[in-house]
């Protein structure tokens, strides 16, 4: 069954819509690759995938353990090679500003986040760096 379902747009836009949700989004080129830069791009989803993904399993395992981490945010850095034109790293910089004094939990969501299907998934030579601020 298909989930998604895309289309060009033309000038290095495309759109995509998740069929069971109804949502779209879009993509363009990035400023550095001749596009306008007004929409995420296709490796800037990467990325993106990769920090949500850490993070909602990360969700999974504090909701088995009866914590909610509402409120942690994380901010991510893609680093770009030039020649292939590929990602090279992304940086995921978790944050959460309730102390966590369980060293077990602590490592349980250390875990989880790095073994989340996307981080799983990627190639091998994309580095994949994390930094657990709680």
């Amino acid at each position: 069954m298909t989930t998604i379902k895309s289309k060009y747009e033309g000038n290095l836009r495309t759109s995509s819509k998740h069929l069971r949700s109804g949502k779209e989004i879009i993509t363009d080129a990035p400023v550095d690759n001749n596009g306008k830069g007004e929409a995420f791009s296709p490796t800037d989803l990467v990325a993106a995938a990769l920090g949500t993904c850490m993070v909602t399993i990360m969700g999974i395992v504090a909701a088995r353990e009866n914590v909610e981490i509402e409120g942690l945010s994380w901010e991510i850095t893609k680093i770009m090679n030039n020649q292939p034109r590929k990602i090279k790293e992304i940086i995921v910089d978790i944050r959460w500003e309730q102390p966590v004094d369980d060293e077990k939990l602590k490592q349980k969501l250390k875990n989880a986040a790095k073994t989340c299907p996307v981080a799983l998934s990627l190639h091998p030579e994309i580095q994949q760096t994390l930094q657990f601020n709680f």
